[in-house]
Formats: C-alpha cells, sequence, structure tokens
C-alpha cells in the first residue's frame, strides 16, 4: 500500500525502529556454521537491488559479479521508486547475466516478495540508515553504501537494528578491506609507529559538475517517481528534481563532502587508533566558486582532537581539509609519529620528520626514526570471471559475501558506520554552528558549544 503524503516524520521512524520483519538466523538459535548448508548445495543466495545508481553500475555490480559463480549469489529483483531507473535495472543485469529479475516499485514491495535473502543499498546518502533498518527487520542481511547515517536519530536506529536480529551489515568503507590499510592497522597497532602525533588528510578535486546531473533534471518527472517515499523522514517540501537527483548538494539529503569523501578516510583513524570518535572539532567551509544553487560547500576545514576523555594531556590532531574548486594535493591520508611518517598515498613508512640525532643529543635524547619500508601492495582480484570495476571494492564486496555465508561479523561492520557517520556529524555540526563540538557519550549525542 502506498504511503500517503500526511504520514509524519515520527511515525516513518517509528515504523523503522519497531518493524518486527523477520529475525536473523543467529537470532533464531540456527547454527552459524554455515549459510550455505541451509540453502542447499545447489541453491543461490538471492540478492535485491535497491537504488540502481551510477555508483552501482559502474563499482558495485562489477564487485559482486567478479564473485557470485564462485559462492553462489545471484541478482534477483530491484526496488528503485523511479519507474526508469526500474526499466534500466532489468535491462543492464539481463544483458550481463542474461538474467531476467522482478521489478518492484518500493522497499514495500521487494521485502513482501518470498527469497530474497539480502539487500544492495546504493540510494541517497540520509536514506542508508533507514532503508537498511528496514531491510534487516525484514530479515535481509545488507550492503550500504556510506554515509551509514547522517543523523545521530537514523544511526541509533540503525545500530539497534543489526544489534538484535543479528544480521550481517557492511557499510561501503571499503579501506577496512584493502591490504595496504589492513597492512598499516597491523603496523600502528603493533607499537613499531610509536604513537600518532598527528594526521592530514586531504581531498581535493577541481570538478564544477561533482554530483551535477543536469541532463537528468531536465528530463525526470514528478509522476514518473514517488517524491513522498523519497523524503523518507525529511521535512515535506516540494518536488525539487535537483535534490532528488543531486542530493549531495543540498542538506538534509546529503552532508555532502563530509559524508561522501571524509567519511572514507576519518574510518581509517577510528581503525588505527581505537578511538569511536573525536575528543573535539572544529570546522569552517563555504560555497566560495560554484555558485550553482546548491547549499553544501565546495570547500571545508576541518580540526579534530582525539584521545582518551579522562586524559587531555594524550592524543592527537586531525587536521582534514577538501576542495572542489582545485585539485592540487589530490587525495593524502598521512599519519606522524615522532620517529616518521606513514603515507597512505605512495603505501611508505619512511622516517622524515622524525627526530634526528643532532635535535636529540641537545635535551639528552636519543634519535627517534622509522625504519623505511613499503606497505602490502593491493591485492590482485582473481576470479574466473572478473568483470572489472575496483579492485578495493571488490574485495570489500567478497568479504561482505563471505560473511552472509559464514555469518561472522563483516570487516566494516555497522558499529565502524556508527563512529564514522558521529564524525562527519560533529564536522558538520561544528561547520554550521561556529561552534567547538564535543560527543556526550552517556547520551550518545552531538554538543554544540
Amino acid at each position: 500500500m502506498e504511503k500517503s503524503a500526511e504520514t509524519s516524520r515520527r511515525a516513518f521512524i517509528k515504523k523503522a525502529s519497531l518493524l518486527t520483519g523477520m529475525a536473523g538466523l543467529s537470532a533464531m538459535g540456527v547454527n552459524a556454521k554455515s549459510y550455505s548448508r541451509i540453502l542447499g548445495a545447489n541453491d543461490r543466495v538471492q540478492v535485491g537491488i535497491i537504488g540502481f545508481s551510477d555508483r552501482f553500475k559502474s563499482s558495485l555490480f562489477p564487485a559482486f559479479m567478479n564473485h557470485a559463480k564462485e559462492l553462489k549469489f545471484e541478482f534477483v529483483g530491484v526496488s528503485d521508486i523511479w519507474n526508469r531507473r526500474r526499466d534500466e535495472a532489468e535491462a543492464f543485469v539481463k544483458s550481463k547475466t542474461g538474467n531476467k529479475i522482478k521489478q518492484y516499485r518500493n522497499n514495500e514491495e521487494l521485502h513482501a516478495a518470498k527469497g530474497i535473502d539480502a539487500v544492495i543499498i546504493s540510494t541517497a546518502d540520509f536514506q542508508h540508515a533507514l532503508m537498511s533498518a528496514e531491510a534487516v527487520r525484514n530479515g535481509k542481511d545488507v550492503y550500504t553504501e556510506k554515509p551509514m547515517a547522517e543523523t545521530m536519530e537514523d544511526a541509533k536506529i540503525l545500530l539497534k537494528a543489526v544489534q538484535e536480529t543479528g544480521k550481517v551489515l557492511q557499510v561501503g568503507s571499503q579501506r577496512r578491506s584493502a591490504p595496504n590499510y589492513i597492512a598499516a592497522n597491523e603496523y600502528i597497532r603493533s607499537g613499531k609507529f610509536g604513537d600518532i602525533n598527528m594526521v592530514e588528510m586531504t581531498w581535493n578535486v577541481n570538478q564544477p559538475g561533482r554530483w551535477r546531473l543536469p541532463k537528468l533534471v531536465s528530463e525526470i518527472r514528478q509522476e514518473d517517481t514517488d517524491w513522498d517515499r523519497f523524503l523518507m523522514n525529511r521535512p515535506k517540501v516540494a518536488w525539487d528534481p535537483r535534490k532528488y537527483l543531486e542530493f549531495r548538494l543540498f542538506w538534509p539529503y546529503s552532508s555532502g563532502i563530509w559524508g561522501q569523501w571524509m567519511a572514507h578516510q576519518i574510518d581509517t583513524v577510528h581503525w588505527f587508533s581505537g578511538f569511536k570518535h573525536p575528543r573535539s572539532v572544529a570546522a569552517n567551509g563555504g560555497i566560495y566558486k560554484w555558485n550553482d544553487g546548491r547549499q553544501n560547500p565546495d570547500t571545508v576545514t576541518a580540526v579534530m582532537d582525539y584521545g582518551p576523555a579522562d586524559d587531555m594531556t594524550k592524543g592527537f590532531q586531525v587536521l582534514y581539509s577538501s576542495r572542489f574548486t582545485n585539485s592540487a594535493g589530490g587525495v593524502k591520508e598521512l599519519y606522524y609519529s615522532n620517529g616518521g611518517m606513514l603515507n597512505l598515498d605512495t603505501n611508505e613508512v619512511t622516517a622524515e620528520g622524525g627526530l634526528a640525532e643532532k635535535d636529540a643529543a641537545q635535551m639528552g635524547m636519543k634519535a627517534n626514526l622509522l625504519t623505511p619500508f613499503t606497505l602490502t601492495d593491493a591485492a590482485k582480484i582473481e576470479t574466473s570471471a572478473n568483470t572489472g570495476g575496483d579492485p578495493m571494492t571488490s574485495l570489500h564486496m567478497r568479504n561482505w559475501m563471505e560473511c552472509v555465508l559464514s555469518r561472522k561479523t563483516p570487516n566494516a561492520s555497522v558499529e565502524a558506520g556508527y563512529n564514522h557517520s558521529v564524525a562527519n556529524i560533529m564536522a558538520r555540526t561544528a561547520m554550521e554552528t561556529g561552534k567547538r563540538v564535543t560527543f556526550d557519550d552517556a547520551k550518545q549525542e552531538v554538543v554544540a558549544g
């Protein structure tokens, strides 16, 4: 049944939070040794597509197909509220696999169907958390694109849903499945790097058309989609094709740079350091060049303090900056200790900047210089039918598929997604309020000022 335009935001959240559906296999007492044994030797894990996006076509689909034959997975349906996307998805999958998939006008129809075991979600940023919560409550394992959530309210709903159902949820933080990042984490955790003193991160492009889709904006018609359903728990507003298709440029449908780019990089900080979120964040940003009607900034900078909540003398700082207006510097992730630097652009550990003998001797200290070496390079994906896509996403997708079968926790768990969401929300809040932002662990709330 179609949801009416008058359905309140509170009612929507209550539904996403309390929807009972089918519990996860582990919650039902099924032995977690092998999901594939339950399916049977000749059966396949049947997967639904939620949101037929460019990201799905270019990266998620080939990543999935790299392993589908070996692991016995297949696409069987697509849910998209735009009829054009449904038709395109059916034609695309048929052309690539020879299989016909079923179309669903919305997620309620998909969840009501029989036999769908899992879903891959690549919809608008603000929809990820509640759509994922709805899916796990309906007995589906989930691979969802990041950011996991754009508000604390939505993040809490999904965290609770996964914890209560025991379903497998992988967040699209694919660095967690990449060999070089795994090697970096092991190296830092071993203590050989020393304490992290500083992290510098950039994500710079010069792309006025990034996240713009002017041709599609001119072609989409409101009657061909479901605007009220698109808005979910966001305020009811008049139809706007730009917000529907170019959502990453508009709040509250996306936080833009924070959720799209910083989410990837700040996740490695949490992973390597063991800290769940910043102690505090100060941030600024603005639309300094591309004044095309967007609301989210084209340039941002955040200074983030990490460390133990009970000891302000320990910790480190993260300096994050990103811009659409000049690509110099590119994408960088630089970790510093007193002994040198870990560069995740070159995958090299060097003694650069470490404490030299001449400077140490002045204070009666010994030199502190890291032993240089190179991290493991990204692994080559070996499959019987490699369909392309980027290796990192392919590794990450495989990890999810294997966890669906084994019932193990995937590399980018719901907790990892929750933590990157907290950092994103803190940064966006600091930028919007102009205040120093902290986090209340007891209440799990962002505090400005």
